[in-house]
């Protein structure tokens, strides 16, 4: 039985009225127990997407810090430090703006491909596809002061949702 001062969660529970001398930290109510092979069975260490997000965020600024120098600095101070080879600057303006209209033409192509596959709006398959449900209907034994279970999800009629909004009170 549970005492008067605890926390309870999915994951532990914790009471505060219990004044063990304990390690600092909580134990999870799935963690293993102790044993002598412990440290063969806990993973430590990052997981792999945390170290792609680092590397990537890394490289990112490197690299762009490499493009503004190379932007930047005049030619002689970048062979005066030994850098001799390098592309030329005609790529500075050129590859940001090679890459931002192929970022645009790639959005107009993606918008054009959605409109070419949206059906007419006087289509019925606007309204219906194979995925459409008919609403259910209650079972008749139920009497009308019971409680009624929740509908199961289904599509509600076009010709309800018209004269709900266009016909109103008036």
């Amino acid at each position: 039985m549970e005492e008067a001062h605890s926390v309870n969660s999915p994951r532990r529970v914790l009471s505060f009225s219990e004044r063990k001398k304990q390690k600092p930290g909580f134990r999870d109510s799935d963690s293993r127990r102790s044993s002598p092979f412990k440290a063969s069975q806990v993973h430590h260490g990052p997981k792999p997407s945390e170290v792609y997000g680092f590397v990537g965020s890394i490289s990112t600024v490197v690299a762009t810090v490499i493009f503004l120098i190379w932007a930047y600095v005049p030619d002689k101070l970048l062979e005066s430090i030994g850098i001799h080879y390098y592309p030329s600057r005609y790529w500075v303006l050129a590859m940001p703006t090679y890459l931002m209209v192929t970022l645009m033409l790639t959005l107009a192509f993606y918008i054009g491909l959605n409109f070419i596959a949206t059906p007419p709006p006087t289509s019925l398959n606007t309204l219906f596809d194979e995925y459409s449900r008919e609403p259910g209907e209650l079972d008749p034994g139920m009497e009308e002061g019971e409680d009624r279970p929740i509908d199961p999800i289904s599509d509600i009629d076009i010709t309800r949702i018209n004269n709900l909004m266009f016909k109103g009170n008036s």
